[in-house]
C-alpha cells in the first residue's frame, strides 16, 4: 500500500519525470499536491499499470488533486544542458507551475538539484512508495505518450506510437534510412 504523505501536516508535492532514455521527445516531468489522507484504490507507479489503467486514473488525478503541473524540456535543451540537468529543470519547471505553493517535495530517484526555499527528499523508487510520486509519473506518462503519439503522426516511419521515441530496434533501423529529425536528441548515441 502506498503511503500518503513522508511529513505529516505539510503540504508535499511528489515529483517524477519521464523520458529520460529515450533519443526523441522531451523529457516530461509532473508535479502533484494531493489533499492530505488520499486513498486510490488502484493508484500505483506508471509502470505497474496498462496505458487504459493509467488514462482512467490520470484523469481521477487532475479532478481531485489539491494542484497539479505538467512541464518539459526540448530535445535542443537536453542537448544544450544534458539529460540529468534537463530532468532536473522539467521537475523545477513542473513545480513553478503548480497553483498552491508546496512546502516540501518528494523526487522520485536518488539526486535532485534544489528547488529555490523549499526543503526536498529524493527517495528511490518513490512512485512504488508514495502516492503523490506515483501520481505524478502517471501525469507526466500519460502527457508525453500522447505527446509522441501525436509527432508519430508528422513523424510515422520512427513508430513512436509504439515506441514513444525510446531505443527500439524499429527505431534505430528508421534513423540509419531516414536520418534524424528535429525532435532527435542529438547528443545522444541514435545508431
Amino acid at each position: 500500500m502506498l503511503k500518503s504523505h513522508h511529513t505529516p501536516n505539510i503540504i508535499e508535492a511528489g515529483l517524477d519525470e519521464v523520458g529520460r532514455g529515450c533519443l526523441a521527445g522531451p523529457v516530461v516531468a509532473a508535479a502533484v499536491i494531493l489533499p492530505p489522507d488520499y486513498t486510490h484504490p488502484t493508484l500505483t507507479d506508471s509502470k505497474q499499470l496498462t496505458r487504459k489503467q493509467r488514462d482512467r486514473i490520470q484523469a481521477d488525478i487532475r479532478r481531485d488533486a489539491l494542484a497539479w503541473a505538467i512541464a518539459d524540456v526540448s530535445p535542443a535543451d537536453i542537448d544544450r544542458i544534458n539529460i540529468a540537468q534537463a530532468s532536473y529543470l522539467a521537475m523545477h519547471r513542473a513545480t513553478d507551475a503548480l497553483t498552491v505553493r508546496p512546502e516540501h517535495l518528494l523526487v522520485d530517484g536518488n539526486r535532485f538539484v534544489p528547488y529555490p526555499m523549499v526543503p526536498h527528499t529524493c527517495i528511490v523508487k518513490g512512485d512504488s512508495l508514495y502516492l503523490s510520486i506515483a501520481a505524478a509519473s502517471i501525469l507526466a506518462k500519460t502527457y508525453r505518450d500522447e505527446l509522441m503519439e501525436q509527432l508519430g503522426l508528422v513523424f510515422p516511419a520512427y513508430g513512436w506510437a509504439q515506441n514513444a521515441g525510446y531505443p527500439t530496434a524499429h527505431h534505430r533501423a528508421a534513423l540509419r534510412e531516414h536520418g534524424s529529425t528535429e525532435h532527435h536528441r542529438l547528443s545522444f548515441r541514435l545508431l
